[in-house]
This record gives C-alpha cells, structure tokens and sequence, in this order.
C-alpha cells in the first residue's frame, strides 16, 4: 500500500527513527501504526543483540541539580559521531529530567521509568536500532544535601561532577569546587573517607619503591667509587650498545656486573628499617594530599587547599558528598 509523507512524518516524531525506517516500517504493517512501532522496536532490540558484545566507549554526560539533590546520568554509545547527534544528546536529557522527576535512587530504578510507549531502557534500545549502534544506560550517580552544584567540564558532555554541602553556599564558590573534582579527581572528601585497604596497598607500594632506591643509592655510589658510569651499565642492553660504541670495556661490564650483584645483596640485607617506614609514610601523606578533596591545592587559589578556600568563605560550611563520572579512562 501507498504510505503517505504525513504519516511517515508521523511515525518519525513518535520514534525518532529514520525517515526510510518509518516509510518501511508503515508498508510492511500496511499503515497500521502500532504495528509500525513493533516493527522498529524489534530492529532495535535486533541491533541490540548483535551488537552486545561491541564496546560503547563514548556517549553523552549530563546533570541536572534541583537545590537539595544533584544527579548524573550517562548513556553511552559507540561513535563521537552519534553522541553529538541531537536527537541522541535530547534522550539522554529526557532520561535525566525523569529520573531528577521522580527522585531514583539506582541506575534499575531509572530503566524501569515509563518512557513514550514503554520504559526508558526500551528508548534506548529503540534508539539503538535507529542509529545501528550498541548503546546503554551506563552511569547514574546522586547526591544530597542543602545545596547542591554541578558542572559539565566544557559543556562537552563527556565528564560531569555533582557535589553536596551541609549548608547555603556561595554560586561561585560550589562552582569552583565542583570544578576542582573535575580538574583534580579526588577519591574523597579527607583521609577519613580514604579505606583502610587502599592505605594498606599504598604504604606496601611505598615501602617497596623506597627500598629499590635505597639499593639503587647504593649501588650507583659502588660503580661511582669504581670509576664507572652508572648510566653506561644501568641494563645489559645499555652495557652491549655501550661496548660496541667503545665507551667501555668488556672488564669494565664484568666488574660492574660484580658490583651490582654484591652490593644490592649487601644492601638489601641491612636496610635501615626505620628510615625505610619514615619515607614510606611520607610518601603515604602525599599522596592523600592529592586523593583527598580538602587536602588538594584550589585550582583557583593555588596557595591555599580546598578545606582553607572553604573556611575563609565560611567556618561552618562543609562538603557532605561528591560524585564524577567520565567516559575517558584515566
């Protein structure tokens, strides 16, 4: 049967597919228009399937605070190409003013959400059928406090921050700090909320690279005394590549090759304990400064941390949580 442009146009504002899709779609359902939405839907849940396996790697970020509560919401996809498309870009902020609508709390909440003719996670399969790319709903995150602020890092939609306070804030400064956890990616407000586990690794990680240089020390000081580069013998092919260039002798390998072998054993048997858990917890208070939030350098006022920033604006303002999610490994 003949398909008219106005049904076509039709169907097109209905699912968002193709004109092609649609025309297609309506001739095999004879005009029927819920049969023509079956049709489409199938295609897209066709899509879905064959394409499971496929990475979703890039995508659209979004968030949206209401004063009390901030979320994110993130639907990936395959292609730069289809997350700029708008159509792509306008679901995604659908699916977030419904979730912020009807205050989800889990990602499941959020697919299960009546959207058009079904669900929000039948859109995005429909969606998915329409652009012949794997998509899914991929991140949800929210916060919640007295005030809330969010910040879309270059309003690229690809990395977005939500971040909470115990009271009333400055728009600027919730900004700024919002910013900062986009900038510097904290994993924590302070130290308190830094597990006891990733310490543990940290300070394991920090004693065993404090004792490779200590032995190192030792031995570049041994090939030093013996008249010999360090650089010149620092692996077997530097000592090779070096011979052959005439910078040093087969005796000078072989009486490196000795130093190195006794010196780092006799190192390695009498390290100084003490000065090896100094170091390693040095080490440890570094890199919780950079971790935690209140600890790291302001982005805006680098002389002072975000916890000084945050007490010259206010002694009784806090940060109660923080979210950030971006589709860049990191």
């Amino acid at each position: 049967m003949a398909v008219s442009m106005a049904d076509i146009t039709k169907l097109r504002k209905m699912t968002g597919a193709g004109m092609m899709d649609c025309k297609n779609a309506l001739t095999e359902a004879e005009g029927d228009f819920d049969k023509a939405m079956e049709i489409i839907r199938k295609k897209g849940q066709a899509v879905a399937a064959k394409r499971s396996e496929r990475e979703a790697s890039e995508g659209c970020v979004l968030a949206k605070t209401t004063g009390d509560r901030a979320v994110i919401v993130a639907l990936k996809c395959e292609t730069d190409f289809v997350a700029q498309n708008a159509d792509f870009v306008k679901l995604t902020q659908d699916i977030l003013d419904l979730a912020v609508a009807n205050k989800c709390k889990t990602l499941d909440e959020v697919k299960a959400l009546p959207m058009g003719n079904g669900t929000v996670q039948d859109a995005v399969t429909d969606r998915s059928g329409i652009t012949g790319e794997k998509m899914e709903l991929d991140g949800y995150m929210t916060v919640e406090g007295v005030c809330t602020a969010v910040y879309n890092h270059m309003n690229r939609n690809g990395l977005c921050t939500i971040v909470a306070f115990n009271k009333e804030v400055n728009e600027q400064l919730a900004k700024q700090v919002a910013m900062q956890i986009a900038a510097m990616n904290p994993i924590a407000i302070d130290e308190d909320g830094v597990s006891e586990e990733i310490k543990q690794k940290e300070i394991e990680v920090a004693i065993e690279k404090t004792k490779v240089e200590q032995v190192q020390k030792a031995v570049e000081a041994a090939l030093k005394k013996a008249n010999i580069n360090p650089a010149h013998v620092d692996s077997e092919e530097h000592m090779e590549s070096n011979m052959a260039k005439g910078w040093i002798t087969a005796e000078d390998v072989a009486k490196a090759k000795e130093i190195i072998a006794t010196v780092s054993a006799e190192k390695a048997a009498h390290l100084p304990e003490q000065m090896i858990q100094n170091i390693a917890k040095g080490r440890l208070g570094k890199f919780l400064k950079e971790v935690c939030l209140l600890n790291q350098e302001d982005i805006m006022e680098g002389k002072k941390t975000v916890r000084e920033v945050l007490a010259a604006a206010d002694p009784e303002l806090k940060i109660v949580d923080f979210k950030r999610f971006t589709l860049k490994a990191e």
